[in-house]
């Protein structure tokens, strides 16, 4: 329980510390303030029950019609607050998920956490789009409900209370055994007893009810990747007729949806055995524990209705963790797993892993850097490689050698290894094998990461005719997001060259950047390339030696000998030659 009120406690914080937050609070204060004046309502209804029960007691026509009269007085006002209360409550949940959401997007994005999360599954964090998108509003919206109710009941409950005292003058007489047991002001201690036993069953009954509203986010959320991978991949699917397949990796996603749906429902049904008969009998038990002071005169009609009205507002009051179990296990299950999510998104894991260092010199310089894989397995040392400014490297390894991830090392990405990097204090660009275009309108794709403004319309026109795709510059942007979807392999990675047309990066390194281009097209587009840029610095990784540029230095990353020591590297430079 302390560390679940942590988490909350936590997480309101950067609900309040994020823009618009404190603003928030004055929302906060206002949603409070209705709710407690929606409490004096409450109490003067409860004085509104005796005066109309003991007006029709006395069939008084006149007082019972002015009663009636008051009676929509007040339900207009009572209905006023509640809903200016709701209108509030959404401005205040919409303020303190923005400031939730932007803080969970802040720690996802910095320091590459989205990155080194990718492959973790523990608690949640295989899904970061559920952590952001779902656990930020089901939390703002859990909390902002219960904290509410919690402090306006907690001063409706002393208010009801002393209605109740007031009015519970007359003991309980019985005998017990032949001793006389008599009981002051029962009315008042009959009604924490009650919920307290009432309270203690249902969370006795409903405690498992947080593990299994917590797996069954996570299933959902594992069958709307599916889902969304099928719908990014439709046409390597349908080239491998891989319908069955797919239909058999979603039937058994949903499958699992389904088998702690029913978890689920069979441990709400067993809590509404309890809850709800306590719900359809907790209006009327107070009516039968005063029928005895009723019964035997010492109360008025109207008054074992006042009392009865008073004893209901107290249980309904007490009942508010009976009522509200549902939600407050899942704002401790929302609580958990976001707080989770942004202890790992900031937890910057101290592994050993090659130092990242800015040298004074313009190059890059590779010293006893070994990598691993995440599971720790290691792979091939390499050697030490020296790369100046200006120059064209073509560096190449057999499969499984690590040249993707030597790409990610010298982007500062991986985290398992060892040894130095040293890279130059220059403007860096990196392409990956698949291009990534960014949602939005083709200058945004080919600005990505820079603003679209960035850049002017005749440079945008330039770079696209840098790569064959002037065709593109002539579409709006509804036909760019059509057209985006059935771009071919060898189209994206055009654009992706036409990124560095337009950012002039000092140092380019190319992981299989254009391994979807025809030998001709790579030779042309590398040529411009160079043409364009003459003074920055080529890194291509690839299994073939690139094309367009005349003259590369070619490094070729051995395997360990047989006596397990490593080969090293051959280094030569060569100019580009026929039939390569």
């Amino acid at each position: 329980m302390t560390k679940i009120i942590s988490q909350i406690t936590l997480l309101t914080r950067l609900c309040i510390s994020g823009p618009g937050g404190r603003a928030g609070l004055v929302y906060f204060a206002l949603v409070l303030g209705l709710g407690l004046a929606g409490v004096q309502v409450s109490v003067r209804l409860i004085a509104w029950t005796a005066d109309f029960y003991n007006a029709l007691q006395k069939l008084d026509v006149e007082a019972t019609l002015h009663q009636i009269a008051v009676f929509f007085g007040l339900v207009a006002i009572s209905v006023s607050l509640f809903l200016s209360g709701s209108y509030l409550r959404k401005m205040l949940q919409i303020r303190w998920r923005r400031s939730l959401t932007e803080a969970a997007l802040d720690r996802w994005l910095s320091n590459k956490a989205y990155w080194h999360l990718r492959d973790r599954t523990d608690n949640g964090l295989d899904n970061p789009d559920q952590r952001i998108a779902e656990d930020c509003r089901i939390f703002v919206d859990k909390l902002t409900g219960e904290a509410i109710e919690l402090i306006t009941n907690t001063v409706a409950l002393v208010s009801f209370f002393a209605i109740l005292w007031s009015l519970s003058t007359f003991p309980l007489a019985f005998t017990v055994g032949g001793v006389a047991v008599e009981i002051p002001r029962y009315m008042v201690w009959a009604a924490p007893l009650y919920v307290a036993i009432s309270s203690g069953l249902t969370h006795w009954l409903g405690k498992p009810l947080k593990s299994l509203a917590f797996e069954q986010q996570r299933r959902e959320a594992d069958f709307r990747f599916a889902l969304t991978r099928l719908r990014e991949h439709v046409e390597a699917v349908a080239l491998a007729n891989g319908e069955a397949a797919e239909r058999r990796l979603l039937a058994d996603r949903f499958g699992a949806i389904i088998q702690n749906w029913r978890g689920l429902a069979n441990r709400e049904l067993i809590l509404g055995c309890f809850t709800r008969p306590y719900m359809q009998t907790v209006l009327r038990i107070p009516l039968f524990l005063a029928l005895p002071a009723f019964l035997a005169g010492r109360v008025t009609f109207g008054g074992l209705m006042q009392i009865g009205s008073a004893f209901q507002n107290v249980v309904t009051t007490l009942s508010w963790f009976i009522f509200s179990y549902r939600d407050l296990a899942e704002l401790a299950a929302s609580a958990s797993r976001l707080s989770h999510f942004l202890g790992a998104a900031e937890d910057n894991v101290d592994t050993p892993r090659p130092a990242l260092v800015t040298g004074q010199e313009n190059r890059i310089l590779l010293q006893d850097v070994a990598l691993r894989v995440p599971d720790g397995r290691a792979l091939e040392p390499l050697p030490e490689i020296r790369l100046e400014a200006g120059g064209t490297y073509w560096i190449s390894a057999p499969s499984g050698h690590g040249k993707s991830a030597l790409v990610k090392a010298l982007a500062g990405l991986w985290r398992h290894g060892s040894g130095q990097i040293e890279r130059p204090d220059a403007k860096m660009v990196f392409l990956p094998q698949q291009p990534y275009l960014p949602l939005g309108g083709l200058r945004g794709a080919l600005a990505y990461p820079a603003s679209p403004e960035t850049h002017r319309a005749e440079d945008y026109e330039r770079a696209l005719g840098a790569v064959g795709m002037t065709q593109l510059w002539e579409i709006d942007e509804p036909a760019w997001n059509d057209a985006r979807r059935g771009l071919s392999g060898g189209e994206r990675q055009r654009l992706a060259l036409a990124r560095i047309h337009l950012q002039k990066p000092d140092w380019i390194v190319l992981d299989e950047a254009t391994s979807a281009l025809d030998p001709a097209a790579e030779r042309d587009l590398l040529a411009t390339l160079r043409q364009d840029l003459p003074l920055a610095t080529f890194i291509l990784i690839a299994h073939r030696p690139p094309l367009g540029l005349d003259d590369y230095r070619a490094i070729h990353l051995s395997r360990r000998d047989g006596d397990g020591s490593c080969a090293g590297a051959s280094d030569e430079r060569r100019g580009e030659f026929a039939g390569a």
